[in-house]
């Protein structure tokens, strides 16, 4: 007597029908980059808004007390452009610089980026939307910095709407360098280190008028991101601005956030696999 399994018999009704048998489903196709990006900066501005408000205010105050000290040791003229410019500037690189390393270490060490590792968003959506949330922080900062500096030192308003071009561009080279030293750097302390200190470079390298400076710091100088953002701003407030050269010190600017932000991303995908 042989046993034959009910399923195969052609009248039982628990004979498999081979059509109802699950198909394979496909995977949709992997996120694009515009919609990933707005939706990782969209998170990043409501999550930090409560925690860096607070910190952009002590980042206005510090430029504001700066230019009152500076106040006392420079007068007017080109002098006074650049505390003016470097002042403002220091707001941007506070926030994208120094509070962005700092994030980026405290995620890599914490485990965060196992989060958006598993999410399916390109490296550079997360990189860039973080950036760009933290250094829209630095506009009102950044503006008010300005207008107080302008009145404080006798300036011109008229063109401070170049900061609509400063702001941004500025901030994408500082946010990006914030952001690969902080994916980087082995330990989060070392992160916030690296940070403070690209804040100090920024504090003394931009802020004091690059003529009393040894030729060995203005070579530094050069070679900060910042640099080229406060040099197109402090040039807007002569009397007749030449545009050309604020135009090449924006472009400057704009192509070393470019570099800055494209190692960003891939000091992200090398933390993510690790």
């Amino acid at each position: 007597m042989s046993v034959v399994p009910a399923e195969v018999l052609p009248g039982s009704a628990l004979a498999v029908d081979e059509t109802a048998r699950p198909a394979v489903v496909e995977l949709g196709p992997r996120a694009r980059l515009w919609p990933s990006l707005c939706a990782v900066y969209r998170a990043q501005l409501s999550r930090a808004r409560v925690a860096r408000i607070p910190l952009l205010f002590v980042a206005t105050f510090q430029s504001i007390g700066i230019m009152i000290l500076m106040r006392g040791v420079v007068d007017g003229g080109a002098e006074a452009q650049a505390v003016v410019a470097g002042s403002s500037v220091l707001v941007v690189a506070f926030v994208a610089l120094n509070l962005l390393a700092q994030y980026f270490g405290q995620l890599r060490a914490s485990g965060g980026l196992d989060h958006y590792a598993t999410l399916p968003v390109p490296p550079a959506a997360v990189v860039l939307g973080a950036a760009g949330a933290y250094a829209s922080f630095t506009v009102p900062g950044t503006v008010v910095t300005a207008v107080f500096g302008c009145v404080l030192f006798g300036l011109p308003v008229a063109h401070l709407w170049v900061l609509v071009a400063v702001i941004p561009l500025a901030g994408a080279a500082l946010a990006g360098l914030g952001a690969a030293l902080g994916l980087l750097a082995p330990r989060p302390e070392l992160a916030t280190l690296l940070g403070q200190l690209g804040m100090s470079a920024a504090l003394l390298l931009g802020v004091l008028p690059a003529d009393r400076m040894p030729e060995v710091v203005r070579l530094a100088r050069d070679l900060l991101p910042s640099t080229y953002g406060v040099e197109a701003f402090a040039r807007t407030f002569g009397p007749h601005p030449d545009w050309a050269f604020v135009l090449g010190d924006l472009a400057v600017c704009g192509v070393v956030g470019v570099v800055s932000l494209a190692v960003a991303t891939w000091a992200y995908r090398r933390a993510a696999v690790r």
